[in-house]
């Protein structure tokens, strides 16, 4: 049994902030749903950069709304191999590389090459709505990973 004390939880502590963050991703899903993203589009990056960064209370949410919005357990297990995984479009291919670019992170140049050939396929508008949709997930995985959100059992 460890003796160290629980984090307080983020969003606890600081509701205000909590509030904003929720507040921007109801934006950011306007502007996706705006822009023709699908909700399955949006929910499998969700769940494909909540693996990246380990989390798993997200992961475990994210999961189920990617089922909830049409994805197949196939899809979502094939998410770590992607690029080599035939069962996504062009589209979800660029949204996914899009999340892994926001979430890693690589140098300027492999950056740069990945987001102008996302941005290119997707146009400026969609384009857009999937980084802020990448950066907000990406927000929400360090206030889960960072307060320590259990992930409950579920029967």
């Amino acid at each position: 049994m460890s003796t160290t004390p629980r984090l307080p939880y983020l969003d606890k502590t600081v509701p205000e902030a909590w509030k904003a963050l929720n507040a921007l991703a109801l934006k950011v899903a306007a502007a996706a749903e705006a822009a023709g993203l699908e909700r399955e589009t949006i929910e499998l990056m969700n769940v494909r950069i909540s693996q990246l960064n380990g989390c798993s209370y997200c992961l475990d949410m994210h999961t189920r709304l990617a089922i909830e919005a049409g994805a197949t357990v196939q899809r979502i297990a094939q998410l770590p191999a992607w690029r080599e995984s035939a069962v996504f479009d062009s589209v979800e291919c660029a949204v996914l590389d899009v999340a892994e670019v926001t979430t890693t992170l690589p140098d300027p140049q492999a950056r740069g090459e990945a987001l102008a050939a996302a941005r290119q396929l997707l146009g400026d508008e969609t384009f857009a709505a999937v980084e802020w949709a990448a950066v907000t997930m990406n927000a929400f995985n360090r206030v889960s990973i960072l307060s320590e959100h259990p992930v409950r059992l579920r029967s």
